[in-house]
């Protein structure tokens, strides 16, 4: 078959290529073309937007094995097969519902963490500023901190909900990915009185006001019941979601730095996120992806769907279904 032109086309302001033949147009596979996270139209105007992608390819936070630079490259990758339309169980397409662009990677150059940081808060700011929410591919944890500043400039100090293994409240003047919750409480960015951690199973101090739900209090009460906690919690209040994926298990999500056994199954955080219509999330991100620890893929491709039932949840509060 001799193609006879090429042209974008941006359905549901996707990116995908036709080329009409003489037996009818042929559409590029999901899998195929540019890697956008979803296939989503890479822009940089967030004018009319709902929800803006970027990555933060950033990991020298790090306390233990390095690899979430490649996290956003790899959630991207991972995201072509779930770019397909209607998404079980929901039944629509979320982008017949929310304009969703991907805006690339905040820039910076390698020696420069101090830079990096200051780049991504500005990357946010702009996102921000424009009304559209963030959905940060990360990176180390830290780069959760970013996004924070962001929005609490606009909307101020956040409630906050994390998945994580880890409280990462540590209380030091260094700033790390174990230590970046404590700089957001110590600046203003988040009230721990309204700020909820589901999936914790390691040890840290716990004289903060922040509600910290611990793997064997999920045992005992389930996803239902953190579910009622979280909602109790941030209320109505503009809500920062953060999720590491070492929240999971190590078996369903092997490539992290720092894996801690008896986490979370899918099952468990997929029912809250899609009980989570009616929250006022403002922006998420998903971290800690590290790809070199699991060369089956399976933890990038675990990350992306989370990241994609976080959209068609907003997607269904916007319609009230």
């Amino acid at each position: 078959m001799k193609i006879q032109s090429n042209q974008s086309v941006f359905g549901h302001e996707g990116v995908f290529q036709t080329a009409p033949g003489p037996d009818g147009t042929y559409v590029e596979m999901p899998y195929s073309g540019l890697r956008t996270f979803l296939r989503r139209r890479p822009s940089l105007d967030f004018t009319g937007v709902d929800l803006v992608l970027y990555g933060i390819p950033f990991d020298l936070a790090t306390s233990g094995r390095s690899g979430a630079r490649f996290g956003p490259s790899a959630l991207r990758e991972a995201s072509t097969q779930l770019a397909w339309g209607e998404v079980w169980p929901w039944g629509f397409d979320p982008f017949d519902r929310l304009s969703v662009v991907d805006a690339g990677d905040v820039p910076f150059r390698r020696g420069q963490p101090q830079k990096m940081l200051e780049n991504a808060v500005d990357f946010a700011r702009r996102i921000v500023a424009d009304g559209a929410g963030t959905v940060m591919l990360g990176g180390d944890h830290s780069t959760t901190y970013t996004a924070l500043k962001a929005h609490a400039e606009r909307h101020g100090r956040l409630a906050y909900v994390q998945f994580d293994a880890h409280r990462d409240t540590q209380a030091s003047e260094e700033f790390d990915h174990g230590t970046f919750v404590h700089h957001a409480m110590c600046d203003g960015l988040i009230d721990p009185a309204h700020a909820i951690q589901i999936g914790i199973r390691t040890h840290y101090d716990h004289t903060d006001p922040i509600t910290v739900l611990y793997r064997d209090w999920l045992h005992e009460h389930g996803w239902q019941g953190a579910l009622a906690r979280l909602r109790e919690v941030v209320g109505d209040r503009p809500t920062y979601l953060s999720i590491d994926i070492d929240c999971l298990d190590p078996c369903f999500a092997p490539g992290t730095g720092t894996p801690v056994v008896d986490g979370l199954a899918p099952h468990e955080i997929l029912s809250i996120l899609r009980q989570t219509t009616d929250v006022n999330f403002v922006g998420m991100d998903l971290v800690e992806v590290a790809p070199p620890y699991d060369p089956t893929g399976v933890t990038a491709l675990l990350g992306a769907s989370l990241i994609l039932e976080y959209i068609c949840a907003r997607a269904a509060g916007r319609q009230g279904v």
